[in-house]
């Protein structure tokens, strides 16, 4: 074996059970990868705040700061499936590659648009410069690089290069790690964006997002792993995950885990803008990230422990019980009436949040038709971000109109919704899922 770094090293001496499942994911994917892919996601955590931040301070117009964040988001939605679909079709090193550049140069121009365009009182949304700033914050959001996604579709091919018997749990593993990530990334991006906002300028943490996207994805498109998943032509029966392609896809099969991502979204958008207005009443709108923060960090504790569910437990009957869980949870936002029950509240829906999550990516990646799994996880990304978009506007009105109370009905029933949608996943997918222990 030549000793240059390469795939064949860390495939080569995978796995087995000796420290741990997870101590089994650096020996298959090589010890920077894990790091790696956790910062290079990152800066698309700072984007939609970051763009939020700045616009809003050079335009003096929450109205003008909040489309721009709209439009990131918009963009992002729409952009994360064409993303996948072109690493499906020709390899994931080149379009991260592009992707890199041509956000990073997009990212940019939306810090220098926004000080040389937008006049610092009585800007409009409806001025031809504003409505520039919004289509660039739109693009950049477009051409955000999915590391999230794609790095999952690599796990999973990944994992065909063991026996039978340890691909299934190797999945699981990899998935809480993902799902897991995205939880810490999510939580560090707003976090690093407010921090470096405050303490310096409102164009840095933009800037800083701009030149990790610039290294760390590209450090991330031309690591190792990426050969494992090569371009693949739209009509091959194999896809670039390595699976074989029995069937005609069932592309119903594929929607019911995106209709979920939506509606997950739609929770995290939901709760997050009524935590807001409930903080408004019972101490300040600014300590709502912070306690945000308290569901993310309870959900990505327990999105690890997914890897260590029973094998027998299968995805669909796990879907239903996390996320029956987290509805119940969810009905306890209405009772609090302090920062410190809430926080309790928080802590406990966390739970169940991370689990429902992972799962869902873990059914998208059996559901996926073979040569379509890039596009399909980055629809699932992309769900998300739609959600929460949805989930914002919707609980933001009903705050503003009704008070916090009516708005966490929102995330309530989003959460009933997935539990609904785990039960036909059930029903739908019975003798399906079946995986290879």
């Amino acid at each position: 074996m030549s000793s240059s770094p390469s795939l064949e090293s860390p495939l080569s001496n995978a796995p087995a059970a000796k420290g741990g499942r997870y101590a089994a994911l650096p020996r298959l994917a090589g010890t920077s990868y894990i790091p790696l892919g956790l910062f290079a996601r990152v800066p698309l955590a700072m984007l939609t705040i970051g763009v939020l931040t700045l616009i809003t301070t050079a335009s003096h117009s929450y109205a003008i700061g909040g489309f721009a964040a709209g439009a990131v988001g918009i963009g992002a939605a729409i952009g994360a499936p064409v993303t996948g679909y072109f690493a499906d079709r020709l390899g994931q090193k080149r379009i991260l590659l592009v992707a890199a550049v041509i956000n990073a140069l997009l990212v940019s121009a939306v810090v220098v648009l926004a000080y040389t365009l937008l006049p610092e009182q009585g800007a409009s949304v409806s001025d031809p410069a504003t409505l520039t700033v919004l289509a660039t914050a739109l693009l950049s959001g477009a051409s955000s690089p999915q590391v999230g996604p794609l790095s999952r579709v690599r796990w999973m091919a990944m994992s065909k290069k063991l026996p039978a018997k340890e691909q299934g749990p190797l999945v699981d593993t990899a998935l809480s790690l993902e799902g897991t990530a995205d939880e810490i990334t999510f939580v560090l991006g707003p976090a690093l964006v407010g921090l470096l906002a405050s303490l310096v300028a409102p164009w840095l943490p933009l800037v800083l997002a701009a030149a990790m996207t610039l290294t760390l994805v590209t450090m991330f498109a031309l690591h190792p792993t990426e050969r494992v998943v090569g371009a693949r032509p739209a009509s091959t029966t194999v896809g670039n995950t390595g699976y074989v392609s029995a069937e005609r896809p069932n592309w119903f099969l594929v929607a019911v885990p995106v209709a979920a991502m939506v509606c997950m979204g739609a929770f995290f958008g939901s709760s997050q803008t009524a935590l807001s207005a409930f903080t408004g009443v019972y101490g300040s709108v600014d300590q709502a990230g912070l306690m945000y923060a308290i569901m993310g960090a309870s959900s990505a504790v327990t999105a690890l422990s997914v890897a260590y569910w029973p094998t027998k437990f299968s995805y669909p009957w796990r879907w239903v019980l996390a996320s029956g869980l987290m509805a119940a949870g969810a009905a306890m936002f209405l009772v609090p009436a302090s920062l410190g029950q809430m926080a309790w509240v928080l802590l406990l829906v966390g739970l169940f949040v991370g689990p429902t999550m992972v799962t869902i990516f873990s059914v998208g990646s059996v559901v996926a038709p073979p040569q379509w799994m890039g596009t399909v996880m980055t629809a699932l990304a992309s769900g998300i971000v739609a959600g929460t978009a949805l989930g914002s506007s919707i609980a933001g009105a009903l705050a503003q109109d009704q008070g916090y109370h009516t708005a966490f009905i929102v995330p309530i029933v989003a959460a009933s919704t997935l539990l609904v949608l785990g039960l036909v996943a059930a029903v739908s997918l019975r003798g399906r899922l079946k995986r290879d222990r």
